[in-house]
This record gives C-alpha cells, sequence and structure tokens, in this order.
C-alpha cells in the first residue's frame, strides 16, 4: 500500500489505479463512516444534553414540596401547579385508554385480516399522511367535532379524543410494522398445530410482536403528553385552582400551563417557568421509563 510509483515509467491508467486503491483503503474508509456516524449522533445528543441541563440547572430551584402539591396563587406568580399535574395525568390517561386498543386492533386487522386490495393500500397510505397532519389541524378536527357538534364542550373526554386520534397513526405504523416483522413460518407452524386464526395472533403474532407494539406506544404517549396545540381548543383551562370532577371538567395541562406562565404572565420569577417545564419534561421521561422497562422485559421473555 506504501509503494512509491515511479510515473515515468509506469502506464497513467496503472497510477490511477493504484492511487485509488490507496485512497479506498477499507481501513481508512472504515474510520472515515465510523467518524461521520459519531459526528451524526453528537449532532443530535449535544443538543438534547444541553436543553436538558439548562432546564434542570434553571428549574431544580423551584421544585418543593408545595411547588408539587399547592394550588397556584396570586394570578399564577405563585402556589404550585398541582391542578395542572392532576390534569396532565387525567388527560393522558383518558388518551391511552382510548388510543391504543384502537390503534392495535386497527394494525391487526390491516396485517392478519384485510387482504392487499385498493382500498386497503389507500387505507395504509392514509393512515401514513396523517402522521404528518400538523397537530393544530387535530385540535381544529377536535373542536369541531367533540367540543361543538357532539356537545362534549371544553372537557378531558373531547381532549383525550382529540389527542387519541392525532397518536392512532404512530401507533398503527408502529404496530403493523411489527406483525409485519414476526415470520410467516410462526403462523404456519401454529395454524399447523390445530390452532384457529385468533388463537395464533393472540399467543404466537401478539407475543412477538409485542417490543414493537410498545416502541409506538412510547412515541404516541411522548407526543400526546406534550402537545399545546390540541389542548388549546379542546380542555386546556387558563387559570382553574381546583380539581376535575368528572370527564366532562376543564382542566389545567402542564403544556398549555407552561405556555401562559412564559408568555402571559409578566414579571413571575424564571425559575417558576423552568421548574414547570422540569416538571413536564420529568413526567415524560418516567413514563417512557415506565414502558420502555416493559418492553425490556418481553424482550428477555423473547
Amino acid at each position: 500500500m506504501n509503494e512509491t510509483l515511479d510515473t515515468s515509467t509506469t502506464p497513467p491508467a496503472a497510477v490511477k489505479e493504484t492511487l485509488l486503491k490507496q485512497i479506498l483503503n477499507p481501513r481508512i474508509v472504515q474510520k472515515g463512516a465510523f467518524f461521520l456516524l459519531l459526528l451524526a449522533t453528537l449532532l443530535v445528543i449535544v443538543p438534547v444534553g444541553m436543553i436538558v441541563v439548562i432546564i434542570v440547572a434553571k428549574g431544580a430551584p423551584a421544585i418543593s414540596w408545595e411547588f408539587l402539591s399547592a394550588m397556584p396563587s396570586r394570578g399564577m406568580r405563585a402556589g404550585g401547579i398541582f391542578p395542572a399535574i392532576i390534569g396532565s395525568i387525567y388527560l393522558v390517561g383518558a388518551t391511552i385508554v382510548f388510543a391504543i386498543p384502537v390503534g392495535v386492533f386497527s394494525a391487526i386487522y390491516l396485517v392478519e385480516y384485510a387482504g392487499n386490495t385498493l382500498l386497503t393500500r389507500m387505507v395504509k397510505l392514509a393512515i401514513i399522511n396523517l402522521a404528518g397532519v400538523p397537530s393544530i389541524v387535530y385540535g381544529l378536527f377536535g373542536l369541531g367535532l367533540f367540543v361543538i357538534f357532539l356537545g362534549f364542550g371544553p372537557s378531558i373526554l373531547a381532549g383525550a379524543l382529540t389527542l387519541a386520534i392525532m397518536i392512532l397513526p404512530i401507533i398503527i405504523t408502529t404496530s403493523k410494522e411489527a406483525l409485519d416483522a414476526v415470520p410467516k413460518s410462526f403462523r404456519e407452524a401454529s395454524l399447523a398445530l390445530g390452532a384457529s386464526k385468533w388463537q395464533t395472533i393472540r399467543h404466537v403474532v401478539l407475543p412477538n410482536a409485542l417490543p414493537g407494539i410498545l416502541t409506538g406506544i412510547i412515541l404516541g404517549i411522548s407526543r400526546a403528553a406534550g402537545e399545546t396545540a390540541p389542548i388549546l381548543f379542546t380542555v386546556a383551562a387558563f387559570y382553574l385552582p381546583r380539581l376535575p370532577t368528572s370527564v366532562f371538567d376543564q382542566v389545567m395541562v402542564l403544556p398549555y400551563h407552561l405556555f401562559v406562565v412564559s408568555t402571559q404572565i409578566p414579571n413571575i420569577e424564571q425559575s417558576y417557568t423552568y421548574g414547570t417545564a422540569l416538571v413536564l419534561v420529568g413526567m415524560v421521561l418516567v413514563t417512557n421509563l415506565a414502558a420502555i422497562l416493559l418492553r425490556s422485559k418481553y424482550r428477555k421473555k423473547l
């Protein structure tokens, strides 16, 4: 590889070929690829890490038992964010109840029962396209359908249904890919042993696809917990220092509360704003961690 070329006696074609081999040395190419991959990883990790560090550094002084358990006071310049925490938990919980069964069963139908017809292909294409629709559009849809037409009003029910529709494309798409990844030989072996179609899906396909399905659920929950635009029209209250008593109540929600204290409340302490952001990020991380641990548990079983 390090031989010296005598260009006076070596044909030009041979010189070019040797130089090309030296440039395309597998070790050099591999090191270059590793460097580019490391650079791409750092471009993702470093900004995210900086955001987390800033939020923790500026928000940690505001975290206290009173901040987490008290009602807001003095026009949200003091007190705590307890109603917003409870409202977020109720809203995300109701969204999960609506979205997960519909999303997973829809994916099962598309993979296991629906044939490869023109209608099925159109439905799959529509689901993929819906995943890219801006969240503000879902908010307007929820306002028109659930709040006004069905008469739910601004409520937990209207907000949860809107968020469920918003994250359904994510859950359906990832669940469908997870089900498609299960080898067909597993299904054939189960059917050959006398199991029915549903028994094969229930005891063979779903357990093997569950880690991938949980991945889609994690992504959906993360998006639902951090969205502001859909809940702005369907459930979020500006200032409501009380807890909800039914699914038809309007509630304070952390994403909207963070927007309000950041932009609408003058002369508010910066630590209060960053403390709210820290609680929101912490709730999302805890939810994701619980789902990831559940996914790891099933992966170990497999």
